[in-house]
C-alpha cells in the first residue's frame, strides 16, 4: 500500500473539488492510503458544491493552510488563497520528507495568487527544491500524458532567461532526473530523445551555435555514461517518430504543447530530482469553472495512480 499526502491546491480554484471527486472514485481501493492537507472550511465548501458531504467523515484530514472566510470566493485570485496553497503543499512535502508518506500529490495552484502573497514560486519543482534544501535548478518537471513523457530543462521563465541558463551540465542533470523519474513510474532503461534548441537542432550551425555548444556535448556525455540517447534533433521530427520513452525539452512550450494537445486536462506533472516525489495536474486551477461542479478529476487521479505505481 502506498501512502500519499494530498494537498488541495488553490482554495478558490477547482483543486478542492477534484480532490473530493478523485477520492470518491478511489474509495475502497486498499492500494492507496491518502491523507488530505488543507483547510477544513475549504473542503466543506467544496463538498457542499459537489454533493459529496457524506465523504468528509471518511477522510484523513491534516488541517493546515487556514485562511479567513472572506478570502474564500470561487474563481477569485487572492493572496491569502495563494499563501494557503503553498502552506498546505509545504506541510505535505515536509511530512513526506520525514518518512510519513511515500509521495505527495498537489492540487493545481495559481501562480498569480502565490505571487501576490509575496512568495517566490515558479511551479511545484521550485517549492520541492526549497523545502528539501536543494538549489531550484536541481528539481525538474516531468510531464506525462498522451503516451508521452517529457522532462523540461527549463520551465517558468522568459525564453531569454532560459537560453541564458542552458548549459550542457543542466541538460545532463535534467536527463538523468528524467530517467530516474521514468524508473519510479515503472519504465526502466528508457530510450531518450533530446530536443534541439533551435529549429532542426540548428542544422549544424546554420541556425545558430546553441545546439552545438550546449545539447550536443550533453548528448555525448550521456552516451559515454551508457544512456540510450538520440539527438539533438528537431522536436517536430522526434515527436512524429514516437520511438522514445522519454523526451528532453529545452524550453517550457516545447514540452507542454505536445502533452496538452494529446492529453487535454488529463496530464500529470511530476517534480523529480529531490528526495521527495511530488506529482500534480498538468492543468491549472481553472478559475472560470471553479464552484460550478464541472471540473473532472482525470489528471489528479492519474497523478495519484502514477505515484502509487498503478500506472506509467
Amino acid at each position: 500500500m502506498r501512502r500519499i499526502a494530498l494537498s488541495l491546491g488553490d482554495p478558490n480554484g477547482i483543486g478542492p473539488e477534484i480532490v473530493l471527486k478523485a477520492l470518491a472514485e478511489l474509495a475502497g481501493d486498499s492500494r492507496i492510503q491518502v491523507t488530505v492537507f488543507g483547510a477544513p472550511a475549504v473542503l466543506q465548501r467544496a463538498a457542499a458544491s459537489t454533493g459529496l458531504q457524506a465523504l468528509l467523515p471518511t477522510l484523513d484530514l491534516r488541517p493546515c493552510g487556514e485562511l479567513p472566510m472572506e478570502a474564500l470566493r470561487w474563481g477569485e485570485i487572492d493572496a491569502k488563497a495563494g499563501a494557503s496553497t503553498v502552506a498546505a503543499a509545504t506541510a505535505a512535502i515536509e511530512a513526506t520528507r520525514a518518512g510519513e508518506f511515500d509521495a505527495v500529490v498537489a492540487g493545481p495552484h495559481h501562480e498569480t495568487a502565490i505571487a501576490q502573497a509575496g512568495i517566490h514560486f515558479s511551479g511545484y519543482p521550485s517549492l520541492v527544491a526549497r523545502v528539501c534544501g536543494q538549489p531550484e535548478g536541481s528539481v525538474f518537471l516531468l510531464l506525462v500524458g498522451g503516451g508521452l513523457r517529457i522532462v523540461h530543462v527549463t520551465l517558468h521563465e522568459s525564453v531569454a532567461s532560459a537560453l541564458a541558463r542552458l548549459t550542457p551540465e543542466l541538460v545532463v542533470a535534467a536527463t538523468e532526473a528524467g530517467v530516474r523519474g521514468c524508473k519510479l513510474i515503472g519504465v526502466d532503461q528508457p530510450k531518450v530523445a533530446l530536443f534541439g534548441i533551435n529549429p532542426h537542432a540548428s542544422e549544424g550551425t546554420l541556425f545558430g551555435p546553441e545546439d552545438a555548444q550546449c545539447v550536443a556535448p550533453a548528448a555525448e556525455r550521456l552516451r559515454a555514461w551508457g544512456y540510450a540517447i538520440t539527438g539533438p534533433q528537431g522536436a517536430d521530427v522526434l515527436l512524429a517518430e514516437r520511438k522514445h520513452d522519454l523526451y528532453v525539452a529545452m524550453l517550457h512550450d516545447q514540452g507542454h504543447i505536445p502533452v496538452k494537445l494529446l492529453a487535454p486536462q488529463a496530464a500529470s506533472a511530476i517534480s523529480i530530482g529531490a528526495d521527495v516525489l511530488l506529482a500534480s495536474t498538468g492543468h491549472g486551477s481553472a478559475m472560470d469553472i471553479a464552484g460550478t461542479g464541472l471540473a473532472r478529476p482525470d489528471a489528479l487521479l492519474r497523478s495519484l495512480r502514477l505515484v502509487a505505481g498503478l500506472s506509467s
